[in-house]
C-alpha cells in the first residue's frame, strides 16, 4: 500500500514539475520582443542584394563517384548522410528481420524464440552435420542479393 501512495505522490510531483516547466517556457516566448515595424507599419525586411554575374564562372560541379558495394551498404543505413550510423538508423532496417523472430507477434523477443530460429538457421547450414560451420557452410548464411528488376520499357 505504500508502494502506491508513494508512486501516486510521485507520479503528481513530476507531473507538477512538468507544468511549471512548460508554463515557464511559455512566458519565455510570449515575452519575446516584437518584430520592428518601419513608419509604414509593416515590418522591416532586409533587401536582399543584387549582382549581375557577368562573365564570372564558378567552380566545376563535383564529379559523380562509383560507390564499392561496401559503400552502397553503408550509405543504405546512413539515413542522413552524416557519414556515422546511429543506433535508430541501424536498427530501423531490422523491423522485418525482428517481426519474423517475434513468433508470437506480442513485440517481444524471448530468448525461446530467438533460440529456436537461431538454432533451426544454424541447422540448415551446416550441411555435413557434425556441429561446426565451415567457410563455405557459412557463407550460406549471407542474405540472398536479389536480382534486379527488368526494365518495362
Amino acid at each position: 500500500m505504500q508502494r502506491v501512495v508513494l508512486s501516486a505522490i510521485a507520479t503528481l510531483a513530476l507531473v507538477g514539475l512538468g507544468l511549471f516547466w512548460w508554463q515557464g517556457r511559455a512566458e519565455v516566448e510570449r515575452g519575446a520582443p516584437p518584430p520592428l515595424v518601419e513608419e509604414t507599419g509593416e515590418p522591416e525586411t532586409e533587401a536582399l542584394p543584387e549582382i549581375d554575374p557577368g562573365d564570372m564562372i564558378g567552380p566545376e560541379p563535383p564529379e559523380a563517384t562509383e560507390l564499392t558495394r561496401e559503400e552502397r551498404r553503408f550509405f543504405r543505413y546512413d539515413r542522413n548522410r552524416d557519414r556515422r550510423i546511429t543506433r535508430t538508423e541501424m536498427l530501423s532496417t531490422r523491423t522485418d528481420a525482428f517481426r519474423k523472430l517475434d513468433v508470437d507477434g506480442n513485440n517481444l523477443l524471448t530468448f525461446e524464440e530467438w533460440a529456436v530460429t537461431t538454432s533451426r538457421r544454424f541447422e540448415g547450414a551446416d550441411a555435413d552435420g557434425n556441429g561446426e560451420l565451415t567457410p563455405a557452410e557459412f557463407a550460406t548464411t549471407a542474405p540472398k542479393r536479389r536480382k534486379k528488376p527488368a526494365c518495362r520499357c
